[in-house]
């Protein structure tokens, strides 16, 4: 990632960012971290196969929103079952249950987290073997550290 610089414009071209391959899912990073965007946001786009992307989990210092670029989405939000298809938001505020899956054609959609962080979470779990990937209790230790906690 560039320094954004006062006056300059900070772009991403197509195949260029810091990717996170996740199993399920691949993240790319759009815009992240100290020198892009001083930590206080992230956004990154993710894709993958069809299924369960997430556990249910909260964050209670950050809100979540996605944009849903294709494919068909089901997050439950708190208690709330929501379908969203391409050109769809959500917004999830901090402290609320959720979790997302995919229908069966798998999906694409831009993630935008407020305050910023969370993506050194996701590379953090993509270092690891996939054995360990698969083993709850090194995603929970791993993911307690980021403001992510399961529910």
């Amino acid at each position: 990632m560039r320094m954004i610089l006062p006056g300059q414009a900070y772009t991403v071209a197509p195949g260029e960012g810091r990717i996170a391959n996740l199993g399920v899912t691949q993240m790319r990073v759009l815009a992240a971290g100290e020198e892009a965007t001083g930590r206080a946001f992230t956004l990154a786009e993710f894709a993958g196969g069809p299924g369960v992307w997430t556990v249910p989990h909260i964050h209670r210092s950050m809100e979540e929103s996605f944009f849903i670029l294709d494919g068909d989405f089901t997050f439950t939000v708190a208690e709330e079952e929501i379908s969203a298809g391409p050109g769809s938001y959500v917004l999830v505020p901090r402290g609320t249950s959720h979790l997302l899956a995919a229908g069966t054609a798998g999906g694409r959609l831009l993630v935008f987290m407020v305050p910023g962080g969370l993506e050194d979470m996701f590379f953090e779990l993509s270092r690891l073997a996939p054995d360990s990937l698969r083993d709850p209790e090194v995603r929970l230790a791993i993911s307690a550290k980021y403001d992510s906690v399961p529910v």
